[in-house]
């Protein structure tokens, strides 16, 4: 009897156990999908597990929460994961600035340092730790800086789910909310854009409803608008997975306009948006004439960056520009906003601040920019961000500080009428700045459009060239191999126009089947115009090439420029490696095509010591080829020796270097 009950009571265990460990499993497969709450739930029943995984359990369920926005909650989690004896140094970097979440600033500052000193080959962190240091040494003096003004929390329209980025459109308020049905890869609802009307006070705020039905996208985030001065036109973020805090790359700017009679038009895409980064949070200048956005695009100072972009009277856009390190850092700036006194406020977590982003106003004085932290109440200890005014001196702008009804709330400041004086409420003590000027004043900014057009040939039988239609024709930046934009060539062989940076490097990749793919590099270095010889708001510039495609012909051959071998030696020299690596290039470009790779000699040497070292040669170049990832099934070495020579009874040097080649030739398509 007393075996049955054991053998009972083992089996119990077991299954306990194995059940554990399926809950473990599924809670890191959660994690690893960017299902957080998913993750979070399952992980955090797991009681039950050896203990060399405890460490990594309480890291996941602590990543899990600091990666959903909820730092306070991560901070037992981490504290756990360090007990178990987690040996991951970037833990006390988030852990950090968990803590400041908290408001626990002088234990932050110490993992922070605990960080730094473990020498972290992490760039970014450590950029990071550096600047926060110097943040929570001087966040008693950013404490202090409070103004009198209570803000309330909008509980009309704010729910369990976030609401944030208030916007006034006439007498409504536009925001962003996620309260569709449908929901994305995290298991988030997608966000879209809502309307309350507004009324004498915040008391009587209509009901919630979606701002346009033509605009609104069960399966797609949009959000963020921004209206022209004549509330006819209006720019806002669209993109599939992106949400407002995401860096998710498919996140873009749309315009729509509004015709009366027939309501919002189809989005068109915001030329000046990059379709491989993340564009986000525009706002209008005062005039209409200037957007302010933010994007993670190549060549900012940071992660997000304010850019600025002209726009025509025709909706025409310039090149965008870097707001500079005036304004930028090499954190997150997001969620610019043009006051009707045309200073820009916006939201930061690289300048000196009480949370996570902060909100900040940038004041011209004397000529010169600098950067000023709302302080409290209008920062807190999490996130706040996008700050709006209206005409009659209503604050309104979003956070996710405690108190809140749930994610991102919308919180405000109802003003009392007014100065009748001046009519103007950004007068008012509740916004505290020194000195001020505008920052956005009225002048015009002109700008270039450039662009690169251009025609593909080949050779005829009579060695003429003619165009070449349907090659695809990719456009990399320099040193990337993903593709910025792809096009097909018309009837014609030709391409373009597309849109380039005044300070780009490009190369142009053509290729077709049956053809080599062939690139071509394009630099704008030099050629951009100054801004002395502009006479227009906007001028287009087009710059052409050419680009030739040579038609597959088994068995010729193509010679490999400049692969010399040190004497009676056939090892690959560096200056051999780099014309091999442009072989590499051309066998990753064509992956259909096998070659053989022909090393020839002169005929100074017997006759076989030549064959010999010339095989040793070949076959030394082609392991160099292999040895950067191409399949060796796709390249054969092949010694000539002194067989082939293109001038037999040379004479002189230079007719010797002549017969000592490299060559490849294609032996076979797939």
């Amino acid at each position: 009897m007393k075996k049955i009950f054991y053998l009972i009571t083992l089996l119990l265990l077991s299954n306990g156990v194995f059940a554990q460990l399926q809950m473990y499993k599924r809670g890191l497969a959660s994690f690893e999908k960017g299902q957080y709450d998913l993750a979070i739930k399952d992980l955090a029943k797991v009681n039950n597990i050896a203990e060399s995984e405890k460490a990594n359990l309480n890291y996941k369920i602590a990543e899990a929460y600091r990666l959903s926005n909820r730092w306070v909650e991560a901070i037992p989690y981490y504290e756990k994961a360090f007990e178990a004896k987690l040996l991951i140094p970037e833990a006390h970097f988030h852990y950090a600035f968990a803590l400041k979440a908290a408001e626990k600033y002088d234990m932050a500052l110490r993992e922070l340092q605990q960080f730094i000193d473990s020498k972290s080959t992490i760039k970014a962190y450590n950029e990071k730790a550096y600047r926060e240091v110097n943040t929570l040494k001087i966040i008693g003096e950013l404490k202090k800086k409070q103004t009198e003004v209570t803000f309330k929390n909008l509980s009309q329209i704010n729910t369990a789910g976030a609401e944030f980025s208030p916007m006034i459109h006439g007498d409504e308020l536009v925001f962003t909310a996620s309260r569709k049905g449908k929901t994305y890869s995290n298991g988030l609802p997608y966000v879209g854009l809502y309307k309350a009307r507004l009324a004498r006070s915040m008391a009587e705020l209509g009901k919630p409803e979606k701002f346009s039905a033509a605009l609104f996208d069960e399966e797609r985030n949009e959000g963020t608008p921004t209206f022209s001065p004549d509330g006819k036109t209006m720019i806002y973020a669209r993109g599939n997975t992106g949400k407002r805090k995401d860096l998710s790359p498919d996140m873009d700017l749309y315009i729509s306009r509004y015709v009366d009679g027939t309501g919002w038009t189809e989005p068109r895409y915001v030329s000046a948006s990059d379709s491989a980064s993340w564009d986000g949070s525009p706002a209008f200048s005062r005039d209409g004439k200037t957007i302010y956005f933010a994007s993670n695009r190549p060549g900012g100072l940071g992660g997000i960056d304010l850019y600025r972009v002209n726009m025509d009277a025709s909706g025409r856009f310039g090149n965008p520009v870097n707001l500079g390190k005036e304004v930028n850092t090499a954190g997150d700036e997001m969620f610019p906003y043009v006051s009707e006194d045309g200073r820009l406020y916006f939201a930061s977590d690289g300048h000196p601040g009480l949370g996570k982003l902060d909100l900040f106003i940038a004041v011209r004085s004397a000529g010169k920019i600098t950067v000023e932290n709302m302080g409290a109440p209008y920062n807190s200890n999490m996130d706040d961000f996008g700050l709006v005014m209206s005409k009659k001196g209503d604050i309104f702008f979003s956070s996710n500080r405690a108190g809140g009804t749930g994610d991102d709330d919308i919180y405000y400041y109802e003003a009392p009428q007014p100065d009748v004086a001046t009519n103007d409420p950004s007068k008012s003590p509740l916004i505290p700045i020194s000195k001020p000027d505008s920052l956005s004043k009225p002048t015009e900014i002109k700008t270039v459009r450039y662009y690169l057009a251009g025609t593909v040939y080949t050779k005829n039988a009579n060695n003429e060239n003619i165009p070449l239609d349907s090659v695809r024709i990719k456009i990399l930046t320099t040193g990337q191999e993903e593709p910025m934009t792809e096009i097909v060539t018309r009837k014609d062989g030709r391409f373009g126009p597309i849109g380039v940076q005044e300070d780009g490097d490009y190369v142009i990749l053509g290729s077709k089947k049956n053809y080599l793919a062939k690139r071509e590099d394009f630099s704008m270095n030099g050629r951009a115009i100054p801004q002395s010889l502009l006479t227009k708001a906007i001028t287009d510039t087009t710059f052409y090439t050419t680009l030739n495609l040579e038609e597959i012909a088994l068995e010729k051959t193509f010679r490999v420029e400049n692969i010399y071998y040190d004497l009676d030696k056939w090892d690959i020299r560096t200056d051999a490696a780099i014309e091999l690596d442009k072989l590499v290039q051309v066998l990753n470009d064509n992956p259909t095509i096998k070659i053989e790779l022909g090393s020839h000699t002169d005929s100074r040497a017997t006759e076989v010591y030549n064959q010999r070292l010339s095989q040793r040669r070949a076959e030394s170049a082609v392991n160099y080829i292999v040895s950067k990832g191409i399949d060796k099934a796709r390249i054969s070495a092949r010694g000539y020796g002194e067989s082939e020579l293109l001038i037999k009874n040379a004479r002189t040097e230079d007719e010797h270097q002549t017969n000592r080649r490299t060559e490849f030739k294609i032996i076979e398509i797939e």
